[in-house]
């Protein structure tokens, strides 16, 4: 029983929402961190800060009362209305985002049947480039399927260090005869014996998506390289290619979901990748930036703790 307090405890503090236990009386059993640091006069043993249930203090509660020992208490969420007004607005955007996206593969897929429906018509290439099309909606879906869970917390991230280099020259292998064809060269670079606390699948997720968007729009004769590194008391995995860069105004937008810089809006990529590394990094405690600039490639960094 112990054990499960001490794990209760542990996933109340860590909550990403501001969540508070109230006994029968409205004083404040526990809290998370969340909460502590961002409802003004919250102290645990101490009645809850006035108007907070009501939601005249601007917050909207979500109460789920229980009972605990023979003693009713509230598990209370509270959430700001204008974080909830943002979500549903996030929300909306991502939905239209992911219709329209499918929208396009969908239309020339359609396009490509009916084609096949004339006479005289190739009807095993038009089946080969609809083949190609169901492919990049399955692409998506899986990736706004991932990203969804990543968000969610359903994908653990972190978990026991682990050398970051082994990792990182497995999808290069894989992706070897894909860049070849692009004309575009991989290498990978640094030292063997640094980890991170990383999932092994994760840390391939970041590789492999740093190297596809390279691949998509470095150009033929660009290089490619994936190294970690250490700067001081953090591990940099950093993924630059030499290509043709993008304007230095569209770098910090990257990282948004469906967002392509104007060259690359006619690729059949899912406009994800980077979105999708952004989320990984993140998740295990880490930052990353985009440098770089229109015929000066593009180099991504991601900096985590030393594991």
């Amino acid at each position: 029983m112990d054990a499960d307090a001490a794990r209760g405890r542990v996933l109340l503090e860590e909550s990403r929402e501001s969540v508070v236990v109230l006994d029968a009386d409205d004083r404040v059993v526990a809290a998370s961190r969340r909460a502590r640091q961002s409802v003004a006069g919250l102290v645990e043993g101490k009645q809850l800060p006035e108007g907070l249930l009501s939601g005249e203090a601007g917050v909207v509660p979500l109460i789920v009362p229980y009972d605990m020992n023979g003693r009713r208490e509230r598990l209370v969420y509270l959430t700001s209305g204008g974080d909830l007004a943002a979500y549903e607005e996030l929300r909306t955007g991502f939905t239209a985002a992911v219709s329209h996206e499918l929208r396009t593969p969908l239309a020339r897929l359609l396009s490509l049947l009916d084609t096949a429906t004339l006479p005289g018509e190739d009807v095993l290439e038009l089946v080969d480039r609809a083949r190609a099309e169901v492919e990049q909606i399955r692409e998506l879906i899986d990736e706004v399927l991932f990203l969804s869970e990543l968000e969610s917390g359903t994908r653990v991230v972190a978990l026991g260090a682990v050398p970051v280099r082994q990792e990182l020259e497995t999808v290069v292998a894989e992706l070897e005869e894909r860049a070849s064809r692009a004309g575009v060269a991989l290498v990978v670079e640094g030292d063997p014996s640094l980890e991170l606390a990383i999932r092994p699948r994760m840390i391939r997720v970041v590789a492999q998506n740093l190297a596809e968007n390279a691949i998509r729009y470095a150009g033929p004769g660009a290089t490619f390289t994936l190294a970690v590194e250490r700067d001081g008391d953090a591990i940099v995995l950093r993924g630059t290619d030499d290509g043709v860069g993008v304007e230095e105004a569209q770098l910090t937008r990257l990282f948004e979901r469906f967002f392509r810089a104007d060259r690359a809006r006619a690729s059949r990529g899912t406009g994800l990748g980077l979105a999708i590394v952004k989320h990984v990094v993140t998740q295990a405690g880490g930052t990353i930036e985009a440098l770089g600039g229109l015929g000066a490639g593009v180099e991504i960094r991601a900096t985590f703790p030393a594991a």
